[in-house]
């Protein structure tokens, strides 16, 4: 061999060994930070070990956590960087706190527990309550300027309702786990729309297209106003997740989904969550069981 051709070879392999430390290094970065894909930035309910709400930088530092006063599986970041959140336990009700952990509002239910909520536009919360199954709306005062009675028959507290949201035409959303229903009703209470046979169902919304977007155990559905589904994501078409139970779901803006898995059951398993396509592909997971065994819900923050 030549000098010229030793030198050539020499390059080469540095330029290889280069390339695999480069590989190496940042496949160790994409571990620290328990994502694979784009990283991101992002807000999560852990529910285990230590319910709590968890900020992660987009390598994996944790930036922010702050611990609820009882069980809670949802969150929802307001425009001021605020947080609220529901919880469960005595008492119960919907509490906002500020980045300083400082409670900035605070409701008390009289029912037996609240997992579910909304933030209204007009500033209002809507309150899920449990024990008796009933939608609250609840004031900046703390003042009760509505109640709508919902529909359930499950007796038992626990597992009447999760989550709750207000549509434009007045209505409310409301997903009744037990039932394995998701139902739409007028504000006094009257059912105009129900969609049966959703196991464990969590969470439900309206789609501009009139569609109602729906996360039940180990699938998320789109159904139309006639009940057919339109479109849909299970656990066999990424077996790799382990979609056990989707929980939280966030509507990015380029029509992607951000899938939250709680999968109890099935702990140290699986992605914690999730990103995929209109067309089913995966394109970031987070997975850090070291960090949290189960999760609840995410929430993207530089996707606002």
């Amino acid at each position: 061999m030549s000098l010229r051709s030793r030198s050539a070879h020499v390059l080469g392999l540095c330029v290889a060994l280069a390339a695999t430390v480069a590989i190496g290094r940042s496949a160790s970065a994409q571990d620290a930070a328990g994502q694979v894909g784009k990283p991101h930035h992002f807000l999560f309910m852990q529910y285990s070990p230590g319910n709590k709400i968890i900020e992660l930088s987009a390598d994996g530092k944790v930036l922010w956590e702050h611990p609820v006063p009882g069980l809670a599986v949802m969150f929802e970041r307001l425009k001021n960087g605020n947080i609220i959140y529901a919880y469960g336990g005595t008492p119960t009700g919907v509490q906002i706190v500020n980045k300083d952990h400082k409670i900035v509002w605070d409701y008390r239910a009289k029912c037996e527990q609240v997992l579910g909520f909304a933030r209204l536009p007009n500033g209002n919360v809507l309150v899920g309550e449990q024990g008796p199954c009933q939608a609250v709306e609840v004031n900046a005062a703390g003042e009760e300027v509505r109640i709508t009675p919902l529909t359930t028959q499950e007796k038992p507290a626990h597992r009447q309702l999760r989550s709750i949201h207000k549509l434009k035409n007045g209505n409310l959303l409301c997903c009744h786990e037990a039932d394995a229903t998701v139902r739409e009703v007028e504000p006094d209470g009257k059912v105009v729309w129900e969609y049966p046979g959703c196991a464990n169902v969590f969470e439900a919304s309206r789609l501009k297209n009139g569609n109602t977007l729906i996360a039940t155990a180990d699938r998320i559905i789109e159904v139309t106003k006639d009940k057919k589904i339109a479109w849909q994501f299970t656990s066999a078409d990424a077996p790799e997740m382990e979609l056990s139970w989707a929980t939280g779901v966030q509507q990015l803006k380029n029509g992607n989904l951000v899938v939250a898995n709680f999968s109890r059951g099935h702990e140290n398993k699986g992605a914690h969550a999730f990103e995929i396509t209109r067309d089913k592909k995966v394109v970031w997971q987070f997975t850090d069981h070291k960090l949290s065994t189960l999760v609840t819900m995410v929430h993207y923050l530089d996707e606002e």
